[in-house]
């Protein structure tokens, strides 16, 4: 089978726009933006107050996905002693968003940022969003720029968070970033990224933090204004530069815990009932799992271009269940309902405000704590309400996601009823076996799947696509 025939040919794309425009609408989406808030927007990029101290000096630089115009983050790395110190400049919202007024009540009404394969549906007008507030490159921002000094095993030593004016030099994305390190070229902040990246890569293994490194399902735009389906393991340069976020949100949690005041992310360990049904998982799919070797030690050892492998980090994510948001103000959570059991340490949201609501206020309790000012009243009093807006609008989000995906999913498989395909069961029914999931190897789908018998889990199989519901955004595989 080729590609191309798994495709959805550019003159099918208008109908599947508009499909997602229902789906936006089923979920009670506000795609655009009123003219109060607009105009609000507009007055706002065009009267910003930069602050006083000037760190135009730093030659930073953005990490994002090609063609990103919402940036949020530019970092500078240097060395410091045996050392490093990484400063990493936030866009600074608050410097744009009146609190209280017309772009701040939208902002609480979505909560987070949206994204569809040709559109995003943004948390703040494109004029902020894409434009003033964002990091774009030979432009002087304000931003909320975090100096965070390393040891040489990469472990925290001082942190600084104040408002200064900055200026990006280049936009980059990881996969330029990624062959310049190999190739030895380009600023030396992109070897450094690597070394201290590395460094809180090997800290996170010894906390006992977990990532799981399944393929990530994407729709791709081509050329020819097609779309596709497929599957995208992520480069070594996303998880380095991944390690800088959550450094600079370990960073922040910490400081709010010790002022007691703010807002951290949370995920609650793994209850052993899941830890008894992964370790099922193992021993179905072959794969050794010493007593006395911890999960998060498991994860490092598989590798998700072997089927089997893959099976059982899909089943990895059934542990990943339950985040959410603890807000506090005068006392402080106790360690064990304020940490993060992914990353093995208090975590919070801090370096993405143009696209999550959360980041916004996390900044502003930050830049007060470590500045040693009062906390504005308009952030202290908002944070008691935020665990709930961004719990119900991430649950929109996922639910956007997942319906989009889907409707994808059925188009392109329209028109292949009663074909085979090849692919790996993942997941089979605890309470029926003979019922599960397979992934495909073309196209990129994930989809439900039956036989007459429990399913081979882990393994490659071959199987028949019995329905492509377009309306019901379903498609269905039996065994064959």
């Amino acid at each position: 089978m080729t590609r191309a025939y798994f495709s959805i040919a550019p003159e099918a794309v208008p109908e599947l726009e508009g499909r997602i425009d229902a789906i936006a609408d089923e979920l009670e989406v506000r795609q655009g933006f009123s003219p109060e808030v607009l105009a609000e927007a507009e007055a706002a990029a065009g009267q910003v107050d930069l602050p006083a101290l000037d760190r135009t000096d730093l030659p930073l630089l953005t990490i994002d996905p090609p063609g990103a115009k919402d940036l949020d983050q530019a970092m500078f790395i240097e060395r410091s002693g045996d050392g490093w110190t990484v400063h990493y400049a936030i866009a600074d919202v608050v410097s744009y968003v009146r609190p209280g007024g017309a772009v701040d009540a939208e902002a609480h009404r979505r909560g987070q940022t949206l994204y569809a394969p040709s559109r995003r549906i943004p948390l703040h007008p494109p004029a902020l969003s894409e434009d003033a507030a964002s990091l774009l490159p030979e432009v002087v921002r304000p931003a909320v720029l975090w100096s965070i000094d390393l040891d040489a095993d990469g472990r925290q030593r001082d942190v600084r968070v104040e408002r200064a004016r900055v200026r990006s030099t280049a936009q980059l994305d990881y996969e330029g970033v990624q062959a310049q390190v190999e190739a030895g070229r380009g600023p030396e902040t992109l070897a450094l990224l690597r070394e201290v990246g590395e460094r809180r890569e090997a800290l996170e293994a010894e906390r006992g933090g977990v990532s799981l490194p399944l393929p990530s399902q994407e729709i791709e735009r081509a050329a020819d204004g097609s779309w596709s389906l497929t599957y995208r393991q992520l480069l070594l340069s996303e998880g380095w530069n991944e390690q800088i976020s959550l450094m600079t949100g370990m960073a922040a949690a910490g400081l709010m815990l010790e002022a007691e005041v703010g807002l951290v992310r949370t995920l609650p360990p793994a209850d052993e009932h899941g830890l008894r049904r992964l370790r099922r998982a193992a021993r179905g799919l072959g794969i050794e799992w010493p007593a006395d070797m911890a999960y998060p030690e498991l994860v490092r050892t598989l590798d998700p271009t072997l089927p089997h492998h893959l099976a059982m980090l899909d089943a990895c994510t059934g542990l990943l269940r339950g985040a959410g948001y603890v807000a506090f103000d005068g006392d402080a959570p106790a360690d064990a309902e304020a940490e993060h059991s992914a990353i093995a340490a208090p975590y919070a949201h801090a370096t993405a405000p143009l696209r999550r609501l959360a980041d916004r206020y996390v900044s502003e309790v930050c830049l007060a704590v470590s500045g040693g000012s009062e906390v504005p009243a308009w952030a202290r009093e908002g944070l008691v309400a935020l665990p709930d807006v961004m719990g119900a609008t991430g649950r929109v989000a996922s639910r956007f996601d997942r319906a989009v995906l889907d409707l994808v999913e059925a188009v392109v498989l329209s028109d292949a009823v009663g074909r085979s395909f090849g692919g790996v069961v993942i997941d089979a029914d605890d309470k029926d076996p003979a019922k599960g999931s397979i992934l495909l190897d073309d196209p990129a789908v994930e989809a439900p799947v039956v036989g007459t018998a429990p399913l081979p889990l882990g393994e490659l199989v071959r199987v028949t696509l019995e329905e492509a519901d377009v309306d019901a955004r379903s498609v269905r595989f039996r065994l064959a």
